[in-house]
């Protein structure tokens, strides 16, 4: 259960979290996509986008490996930061009504918001009291999932995105693909020409004679932005981490636009998922040294910043912090699925999965990319194309040997999957094909000369269809199988005929 509020921020009725939107209604998460298996297609057809993610993802992957490498308690520091999650979400409604005092005291606003239509109407009546017609923004997940942007356009309010890589997103009108990259699917030379084209219309143009060169490309990002910076009387950000005891929030970050944004404009609002609470300081130390070297293979994140409410004559005058639902109540109530609220987005589950190294994070059709998308996008967004996602995944096990929080990914992907069949096979009053075979392979598996029946039908199919060791197209919707995939002619004599054989030429057991 969490705490609506009126517009004026003070409490009301105790509602309960939704976790049912259809990503069109309050829950937007997510962003219209054809099911997962049909943009996964396309994806994989795009050879330089597969060429850009390949080169991207082995780079941070390779810097993760190092790093990690140097710390004997690595192992250690993944248990505990683990732990603490656990504690926290078995201790959620405790420590949030505590954040909630610590930010009061400390002279901020904190706004309950029950979905994301809830979190949009509260952010932007804060921007409209202001008289603001705009704001910067530091990279945010949350306001992603809610689609702040397009509602505070739609009411007449243009936000700029202030991190690099958003900032190519945005210009482009196009969508995040990574969690800690959103524009890995775009190498320089596209992004050059992106910005080339589109500046001009969000303010300061390019250099004509911009190149891809990173340097130039950062400087000529730095200047396109300076004066937003410089204008702007209201920034809204997310939150890496909130620390219930002294109501401190923190965003951590490589390009310093963050700072800015967060230290400049005369009013500050942060949109933050309830999961992000942690309890104490002590506690927000484990995950700074988790979370730089899981995301960007760094020792320490180049910005870290933190603040607790307001402080006369530094920084924002008003500090206004919205605790998003969003389907994270009903997520907490399922105890395997809950796992995927522990999430500190770090992105090292997508930079080792091999799924979305071949297809993009845009194929996901969520702004949760890769395995933890696949197992969060479910919850928070249920039923539509959200339930081909937990089929994403080859379920090899490595997400979850990267996560720093120790989330086993592969169990919560096999445990929606049955939720998924189990949902189907309510809806639908004729079984599905793949039901039915799973019932025929129980019934064969179940009698040992079914087995052998099946195994010696097999055996004679394969030498009817097969050639040079490899079968050739499968019929019916069996089809689909041999069209993606080489399968092997099946041997001519079984296990079962090999042994009886060796056994009654007394062999078997020499």
């Amino acid at each position: 259960m969490v705490r609506s509020v009126d517009k004026h921020g003070s409490r009301a009725a105790a509602t309960p979290g939704t976790g049912t939107g259809t990503g069109t209604g309050t829950n937007v998460v997510w962003l219209g996509s054809p099911p997962f298996p049909e943009a996964a297609r396309e994806a994989l057809a795009d050879s330089q986008l597969r060429r850009n993610l390949r080169t991207a993802t082995t780079a941070i992957r390779d810097k993760r490996t190092a790093v990690t490498a140097e710390l004997d308690d690595w192992e250690q520091l993944r248990e505990a930061g683990a732990a603490i999650k656990r504690r926290t979400l078995r201790h959620l409604d405790r420590y949030l009504v505590q954040l909630e005092d610590s930010v009061t005291r400390a002279g901020g606003t904190v706004h309950w918001a029950c979905d994301a239509a809830e979190a949009n109407s509260i952010v932007t009546d804060l921007v409209r009291r202001t008289g603001a017609h705009e704001v910067v923004k530091v990279k945010s997940m949350a306001t992603q999932e809610i689609g702040l942007n397009e509602h505070l356009a739609r009411s007449g309010v243009r936000a700029y995105e202030t991190d690099l890589a958003e900032l190519v997103v945005q210009l482009g009108d196009d969508r995040p693909s990574h969690i800690l990259v959103p524009a890995i699917h775009r190498n320089r030379a596209e992004i050059r020409d992106i910005f080339l084209r589109e500046m001009a219309a969000w303010g300061r143009p390019s250099p004509e004679e911009l190149t891809d060169e990173p340097g130039a490309l950062a400087e000529a990002a730095r200047l396109h932005l300076r004066e937003k910076f410089l204008r702007a009387k209201v920034a809204v950000c997310g939150a890496n981490f909130a620390v219930a005891d002294t109501g401190t929030i923190g965003v951590v970050e490589s390009e310093g636009n963050g700072r800015m944004c967060l230290s400049l404009p005369e009013t500050l609002i942060t949109v933050m998922g309830i999961e992000k609470v942690l309890p104490t300081w002590q506690d927000l130390e484990v995950f700074l040294q988790l979370l730089p070297r899981s995301s960007t293979g760094e020792r320490m994140n180049p910005y870290t910043s933190t603040w607790t409410g307001t402080t006369t004559g530094d920084g924002p005058r008003a500090f206004h912090l919205v605790l998003l639902d969003n389907g994270r109540t009903a997520t907490l109530a399922d105890p395997v699925g809950r796992q995927a609220l522990a999430c500190i987005r770090c992105s090292a589950c997508l930079n080792v999965c091999p799924v979305y190294e071949r297809t993009g994070g845009r194929a996901y059709g969520s702004v949760y990319p890769g395995p933890i998308g696949a197992v969060l996008t479910p919850q928070l967004v249920s039923g539509g194309h959200a339930d081909t996602l937990p089929f994403a995944s080859t379920l090899c096990g490595a997400c979850y040997e990267v996560c720093p929080v120790m989330i086993d990914i592969p169990e919560v992907l096999t445990h929606l999957r049955a939720r998924v069949v189990e949902n189907t096979r309510a809806r639908r009053r004729t079984p599905t094909p793949e039901a039915v075979m799973m019932k025929a392979a129980t019934a064969v598996l179940a009698e040992p000369a079914r087995l052998v029946a099946a195994q010696k039908a097999a055996a004679w199919g394969g030498r009817l269809l097969g050639r040079r060791g490899v079968m050739g197209p499968l019929p019916g919707p069996l089809r689909g199988w041999s069209d993606a995939r080489d399968t092997p002619v099946p041997p001519r004599e079984t296990f079962r005929a090999w042994w009886r054989d060796r056994r009654e030429e007394g062999t078997a057991d020499r």
